[in-house]
Formats: C-alpha cells, structure tokens, sequence
C-alpha cells in the first residue's frame, strides 16, 4: 500500500491554487504548508507538491503520472473541468473505457510542469462496466 506521493514543479506559487482547485472536486485539501513543500490529503497529506528550483517544465506528459481514485463518474468531470478551469492541459476528457480486463471512466489533464493527473472511478451497473 503506498502511503504518499510527492510531484516535483518548478513553481509552487502556480502550482499550489491549480492542485487546490483540480484536487478538491476529489475530496482533498491542502493540510500541510512548508516553504518549499505543500500536502493535500483528506485527513493526513497523500500527496506532495514539492519545489524544485530550477527544474524546466518538462514536455507534457513526460512527468509524473498520478491515478486518483474518484467515488464517482461525476467527481471525474468534476475534476476534468477543475483541472481545465485551473490551467491544466486535458489529454482526454472523462469517458468510460473499456479494456480487456477491466473497465473504468476516467479524465486525463497534464498541469504545467507536465505531470499527468488522472481520475477514476470503476462505476457499477453501467452497459460495459465492471470492477
């Protein structure tokens, strides 16, 4: 079980009110404020935002990709449209996806240190979905 996750951006002061808003539609928060960190969590910080001076923005989608688990297929639009309305890049708007083994709905944005962020959802009696 992974505890936390820590994502490396150039410039926290940018980056902290885009996680706030896109992280929120998810039930998180900002719980820990350090000079060069901040965490959002629901009681405790799951993950990081840590400042790395001098890192160049990286390409979109070369960063980190983070999966977050949402309760709903309207808590993933609810995040898609945060994460745009906050200047995230969509790399896929929210949609059922069925795979071999398993289906789930999820949206994709890219923030603006090229970290991947994805929320999902395994919805239940929907044609085509399982989990």
């Amino acid at each position: 079980m992974i505890d936390h996750v820590s994502i490396a951006v150039s410039d926290l002061a940018r980056a902290v009110p885009f996680y706030e808003q896109a992280l929120a539609p998810l039930g998180l928060a900002k719980l820990v404020v350090r000079p060069a960190m901040v965490g959002f969590g629901k009681t405790y910080p799951e993950i990081w935002i840590n400042m790395r001076a001098g890192m160049a923005p990286l390409s979109p989608g070369s960063g980190a990709h983070l999966a977050l688990r949402a309760r709903t297929t309207a808590a993933v639009d609810a995040f898609h449209a945060a994460a745009i309305a906050a200047g995230a890049r969509s790399e896929s708007v929210p949609a059922l996806r069925p795979h071999d083994r398993v289906r789930y709905y999820a949206a994709f944005v890219v923030d603006a240190d090229g970290n991947r962020i994805e929320a999902v959802t395994f919805p239940q009696g929907q044609a085509g979905a399982g989990g």
